[in-house]
């Protein structure tokens, strides 16, 4: 028999309620501490939602335009830079990880024939650096001790040959940018894709940010606040996000020889998750629209991430009826 829990069986089935605003409250109900939903419907102003708390313990409300750890979203950043420089001939999507760092060869098994195009797609073997023992208890102080974590460890499938998701490869990508600039790999990000879009709320570390805009974050049975744990994430608006996918997904922010290149590496789409931190940025190019939904509480089994989704999926139901008119 499948087992389906209750709570994610009640949200599921609960009636869809005419607005967007009342299921973004109704998700309070579930056991989320704050959420917080952008929504830009082509042609039209953008849409700011939130509810539940900003800060549960001082009992500050859930802002809107409130920064957020946007964790694994960042990958799209990254992939557009990896696009850039391979464009304008920096990179080489076919050199393989020894070429760019050779003192990595007997360190990471197969280096010399993972190549910077596998490592964007996920296909390199290399173990995900956050699925190592007390990584989120005891997380890396720098991108040098996370890749120690994974050094001499073997490869879980032939390079090119299998799809594991694997923070490690980007954590290699950012070396690999930074190698071939001389420079940070968020400095180049602002250079190609913050200022461009004129993007002012997007931080690439929790030194740059005044504590006090971002969003709590809370883990299912601790009661303090984890805001200040750092697991090197990014930090954004939901806006900042929103603007970020509508250029990536309409084509404004890469020229035509940038989109070919982008549109055979990677996704137009993705989720983030770390501890008191879900995010979702998808565009839903049938109804014209860019979705962005943050949610601070987190837990060990899941079920608020499965709550999330439903949550956003309905959403999205909403904004199709009332398209639909």
């Amino acid at each position: 028999m499948f087992f389906v829990p209750w709570d994610l069986l009640k949200a599921w089935i609960a009636p869809l309620p005419d607005t967007v605003k009342q299921q973004v409250d109704n998700a309070i109900g579930h056991g989320f501490d704050g959420i917080i939903v952008y929504v830009d419907k082509g042609g039209e102003s953008p849409e700011f939602y939130a509810a539940g708390w900003h800060d549960r313990k001082n009992k500050i409300p859930a802002d809107p335009h409130a920064l957020f750890k946007i964790a694994s979203i960042n990958k799209l950043y990254d992939a557009v830079s990896v696009t850039k420089l391979v464009h304008s001939e920096r990179l080489s999507l076919d050199r393989t990880l020894t070429e760019y760092f050779p003192e990595f060869s007997g360190k990471i098994e197969n280096a010399d024939r993972i190549t910077l195009r596998m490592l964007v797609q996920h296909q390199s073997g290399i173990p995900n650096v956050t699925n190592t023992p007390d990584f989120w208890i005891d997380p890396p102080k720098s991108r040098e001790e996370a890749l120690k974590r994974i050094f001499d460890l073997p490869s879980n499938f032939e390079p090119g040959n299998g799809y594991e998701y694997s923070n490690t490869n980007y954590i290699l990508i950012s070396k690999i940018i930074e190698h071939e600039l001389g420079y940070s790999g968020f400095q180049y990000i602002k250079e190609v894709i913050l200022e461009p879009l004129e993007l002012k709320n997007t931080y690439g570390s929790l030194a740059e940010v005044n504590l006090d805009r971002l969003m709590s974050g809370y883990y299912v049975g601790v009661e303090e606040d984890i805001k200040t744990t750092d697991y090197g994430s990014m930090l954004a608006t939901a806006e900042d996000v929103g603007i970020f996918l509508r250029a990536l997904n309409d084509g404004s922010l890469l020229s035509e020889g940038e989109a070919e290149i982008y549109s055979s590496l990677y996704g137009y789409e993705h989720t983030g998750l770390i501890p008191g931190y879900q995010s979702k940025a998808r565009y839903h190019k049938d109804i014209d629209t860019v979705v962005i939904q943050f949610v601070n509480t987190t837990n060990f089994d899941g079920n608020t991430w499965h709550l999330s989704e439903i949550v956003y999926n309905r959403i999205i139901d909403i904004l199709k009826r009332q398209q639909s008119g």
